[in-house]
């Protein structure tokens, strides 16, 4: 039996639960913890319904509504306005599900899209199912739409002629199969660093040579390539890359154009690329470069991980570790993950022990955004982890060849100000995009 649309709200406000419990319990008992006023909080703990039941497991409707009335007092702090639009959004599309109100598909596609947005604001990995939801909604939509184009051109006789020379565009330019078969998935054409690191995607991501193959390399991305190739193979280059645009304006691209550069593939087989090594003077690139990925909207500070061989990571710097040399390189950084302090001079050493290494940092704001002036999360608090970030930005300056590139979104300028104050101004070498 078909999914309804009914059906898609209700599995989505399942997975919002699951993923919106443990973040809005964890900024409460932290609210709490402080010693801080909050009228909503204490109006719930005197509600015989719900005062016995952990926040965890409350449903969908109480997690939004106790977010939207103690805004101010617990989430101001780690959310932003856009996110307070949501959960005000997201409040009106389950009022109307709760009463069995009609959704078009229009709805439910703008209602699946905002739950996912909430979702990864929170770094909850329900973020992924109610995308993965959305992506076939709009495959159906497109489908459907194709369907009703087909039937009014069957029922038309009037062939409609092109006036002088001019050739139909279908005649100059032939589609990709799936989209001219209308069976594409949109979320193909998003590039998604994360993704790929776990060998996930689309092929045209997620494969080097298909990856260079369908990329125009601008000069801006040359150049910042040519960089890379410097400082990892060479004594040139700068150790650290700032890229900073607006939304879409290319800075995930240019990290798997990093990605796939140093993926071991060999240079004749990325397109381009022989170009790149001949301005930089280099013959060769190196056999292996150990590659770390840290996406700040796919890593949650409040929930530690568990990798393939059992290590339980905590911090973004015992993430970091982990991926360089794996369960022997986090054993030197144990002990400053579990008790979440910054691990100083040991991230320059293993990056000279493990290297040359390649690193790449996408979202940090976000991650940043989450955390609490006080050490109640397992990723820490802010101050350390600003203490972090300066330790690793100096680091990968005195490790031998070593990259490491951040990315941070201009259209945050609030969050991208304040983290950039504490570091005392610019503090991730030029831009390059």
């Amino acid at each position: 039996m078909a999914m309804t649309n009914q059906d898609r709200l209700a599995k989505a406000l399942d997975l919002l639960r699951a993923g919106l419990g443990p973040f809005v319990d964890r900024e409460v008992q932290s609210a709490v913890k402080k010693g801080l006023s909050v009228p909503a909080v204490q109006a719930f703990a005197d509600d015989l319904m719900v005062r016995d039941k952990p926040i965890p497991q409350w449903d969908a409707a109480l997690l939004l509504k106790l977010m939207w009335e103690s805004w101010n007092e617990v989430f101001r702090a780690t959310l932003g306005p856009a996110e307070r639009g949501l959960v005000g959004e997201i409040r009106g599309y389950r009022n109307r599900w709760a009463h069995q109100e009609p959704f078009t598909s229009d709805d439910t596609d703008r209602a699946l899209d905002s739950v996912t947005r909430l979702l990864t604001a929170v770094s909850a990995p329900e973020a992924d199912d109610v995308g993965k939801m959305k992506m076939e909604l709009r495959r159906l939509i497109f489908d459907e739409q194709m369907r009703s184009e087909k039937r009014k051109s069957a029922g038309t006789a009037i062939e409609s002629q092109v006036t002088g020379s001019l050739k139909p565009w279908r005649e100059v330019v032939n589609p990709h199969r799936d989209v001219a078969s209308g069976r594409y998935q949109q979320a193909e054409f998003a590039a998604d660093l994360w993704q790929v690191h776990l060998g996930e995607g689309s092929d045209e991501y997620r494969k080097p040579a298909e990856f260079f193959r369908r990329t125009y390399l601008t000069e801006s991305l040359k150049n910042l390539l040519k960089g890379a190739v410097q400082r990892l193979v060479a004594n040139g280059g700068d150790p650290v890359v700032q890229l900073q645009t607006n939304f879409g304006g290319g800075k995930t691209h240019s990290m798997l154009a990093l990605y796939h550069l140093f993926s071991g593939t060999a240079p004749g087989d990325l397109l381009g690329v022989d170009a790149i090594l001949a301005e930089a003077e280099v013959t060769k690139l190196p056999d292996s470069v150990r590659r770390v990925v840290l996406v700040g909207n796919k890593i949650s500070p409040g929930n530690p991980s568990v990798k393939p061989d059992g290590t339980v990571v905590r911090t973004l710097w015992g993430e970091l570790a982990w991926q360089l040399g794996g369960a022997k390189a986090f054993e030197r950084v144990r002990a400053d993950d579990e008790r979440a302090t910054s691990p100083g001079d040991t991230l320059r050493e293993l990056m000279n022990e493990f290297g040359p290494s390649l690193i790449l940092i996408d979202e940090w704001v976000a991650y940043a955004r989450q955390l609490h002036d006080e050490a109640d999360l397992p990723g820490g608090s802010f101050e350390t982890h600003f203490t972090f970030a300066q330790a690793l930005t100096e680091a990968a300056k005195l490790a031998n060849h070593c990259l490491l590139v951040i990315s941070l979104p201009a259209s945050d300028k609030a969050m991208t100000r304040r983290w950039a104050a504490r570091a005392g101004g610019p503090h991730w070498g030029a831009c390059a995009t």
